[in-house]
């Protein structure tokens, strides 16, 4: 079986091509661009096909499903930093929808209809959501609330059109917050943790800058998203959408609790008005139950090790 990665450099990418080679019957392509970061992949470069593509060059989207002719796609490169999409909603909008377009008019016009296509939606879609609809279910009404959450809605909702309209095989997933090894430093629990580790390493002052620490969210780890996600696109109903989570909340502050118990030093923390969004999500609480009714996928990671292996991770780097 070949499967089609694109954006594999991400966390979640490195993660799920990982999980593909390690069940020994999987060939591993993954979409690059020039100025993506290798370091991820590192220890399976030698394992895997990476092939320059910029989702955006339709022309270019056609002739990559063209060669790798790949069996299964999984969809997850993304501009995918809420901030990053307040200060350039264009770049956001073109980067993640014009970019699922192009996939999807190329598996239409190659009459890929036997090809499962995973696409990696967000919990950041339901966006403004009140208490007593909680915890949530596919169901919830969509309110997004950042640039980044409306081009996650369109990807969603094109997945689906296009297998009511051209019958693709896509499987929509939309995940709640995943974590661990590898998550970009701007990320919160990345971020906190990297934070962690230059001050035991002396590079940082014992102080740790926070935005908005009462947030609440989802939390589980990216290594049992990946299996979440090849069970979406080997198990999941066509054109269905499901919600990938634990079925807990926890907030920020909560979060970084944990972390500063694993610290070695004394850290104080400090907010800081650059750090607060426009507008946040107050809680994200998933309902997992079609998604595990389904496939039977239930996270098997503690939080705890997911923020201590994330912690290790920062610590190897900044030593």
């Amino acid at each position: 079986m070949r499967v089609l990665i694109t954006g594999i450099t991400g966390m979640a990418g490195s993660h799920l091509a990982e999980y593909c080679l390690a069940r020994g019957d999987v060939e591993v392509v993954g979409t690059v661009r020039w100025r993506s970061p290798r370091e991820n992949i590192a220890g399976i470069a030698d394992k895997v096909r990476l092939v320059d593509a910029d989702l955006r060059d339709q022309a270019g989207v056609r002739r990559l499903l063209e060669q790798v002719e790949p069996d299964a796609i999984f969809h997850l490169a993304a501009q995918s930093f809420v901030p990053a999409s307040w200060s350039g909603p264009a770049d956001t909008m073109m980067t993640n929808v014009l970019g699922q377009v192009h996939l999807l008019e190329a598996m239409r016009d190659l009459r890929m209809t036997d090809v499962p296509m995973q696409i990696a939606g967000s919990s950041e879609e339901y966006g403004l959501v009140h208490p007593e609809e909680t915890p949530i279910t596919e169901e919830n009404p969509l309110r997004p609330l950042s640039p980044y959450a409306v081009s996650k809605v369109t990807q969603d909702m094109l997945g689906w059109q296009y297998h009511q309209s051209f019958g693709l095989r896509t499987v929509r997933t939309r995940a709640f917050n995943h974590e661990g090894p590898r998550r970009g430093e701007v990320f919160v629990t990345s971020n906190f943790a990297k934070q962690i580790a230059l001050i035991e390493a002396g590079k940082q002052a014992p102080v740790l800058e926070v935005g908005n620490l009462e947030a609440r969210r989802d939390w589980h780890d990216v290594r049992d998203t990946v299996v979440a996600y090849w069970k979406a696109a080997f198990e999941g109903e066509p054109g269905e959408v499901y919600n990938i989570g634990r079925g807990e909340a926890l907030s920020i502050q909560g979060m970084l609790d944990i972390l500063l118990s694993m610290a070695k030093v004394d850290v104080k923390v400090r907010p800081v008005p650059e750090r607060m969004r426009p507008s946040d999500v107050e809680l994200l609480l998933c309902d997992p139950t079609k998604f595990r009714d389904r496939t039977g996928w239930t996270p098997t990671i503690p939080l705890d090790q997911t923020l201590r292996d994330t912690l290790e991770y920062w610590r190897e780097r900044v030593s």
